[in-house]
């Protein structure tokens, strides 16, 4: 990370926010489908998945140029990783001050969604860790991080907020898990018995399938684009250059 990035700090403030205000997109359309389409849940999913494509796309265009707008700890690490050999991305301090905000900032954004529909915070009951699951995660995290990383390697950055959101919202349908692809998006959607949410018990085999997938999108990202380790600094889009101590 170069020294002429926004301070730790305010990115760190802006991965919360975002993170946060995307689990809110995500339980609180949910909520609202649940309610306006009782009985349609293939409604149901179209009017969350349509919600959360334009949430997404929106909080990358706001809070990309602060943070780069990772809002996922998967994109983080494979951020950290791509760069340790040229000196690029994310150090491992920074790495965790994303993470922790990046979670802290899911759980957050549940319950906030759940307070406004007044439907109560409460741990989810929705069992998801199938087989077939798990491979939906794999795969919609690996095509993820292939997606963010191969924009940034090619400068086509600026194609990253319409991208992902169509990507995600796409991954919502083509997926058995809904695409959760994100692990602190995971935790967060603990909090919330209803239509987007996990129950605990399935957090931790999403979550390595999640890992398991960005390993592969790595793997696929260096064969494609064996330079893409020069471009860390511009995932998911570049931050602003800017002065440390403004």
């Amino acid at each position: 990370m170069t020294s002429n990035q926004p301070p730790l700090w305010r990115r760190a403030v802006a991965e919360l926010l975002g993170t946060g205000l995307l689990v809110t997109i995500v339980v609180g359309s949910g909520i609202a489908a649940q309610q306006l389409s009782p009985n349609d849940v293939g409604l149901q999913l179209l009017q969350n998945s349509t919600a959360t494509v334009l949430g997404l796309t929106v909080l990358i265009l706001i809070l990309g140029p602060v943070s780069g707008a990772h809002f996922n700890p998967v994109v983080s690490l494979v951020d950290w990783v791509l760069g340790r050999c040229r000196g690029t991305g994310l150090t491992l301090p920074e790495l965790g001050s994303y993470a922790i905000a990046q979670t802290v900032g899911a759980i957050g954004g549940s319950v906030l969604a759940n307070a406004m529909f007044e439907v109560g915070t409460s741990i989810s009951m929705k069992d998801r860790a199938t087989t077939g699951h798990l491979l939906g995660e794999v795969v919609a995290t690996a095509g993820l991080v292939l997606l963010i990383f191969a924009l940034a390697a090619t400068n086509r950055g600026a194609l990253a907020a319409p991208a992902v959101g169509a990507y995600i919202g796409a991954a919502y349908w083509f997926t058995s898990s809904t695409s959760f692809a994100n692990p602190a998006v995971t935790v967060g959607r603990i909090f919330s018995d209803t239509f987007a949410g996990i129950a605990p018990g399935s957090v931790p085999g999403f979550v390595v399938a999640q890992l398991l997938g960005a390993a592969v999108g790595l793997g696929l990202l260096l064969i494609l684009f064996p330079s893409a380790a020069n471009y860390a600094d511009d995932v998911v889009l570049p931050r602003s250059s800017e002065k440390a101590s403004s």
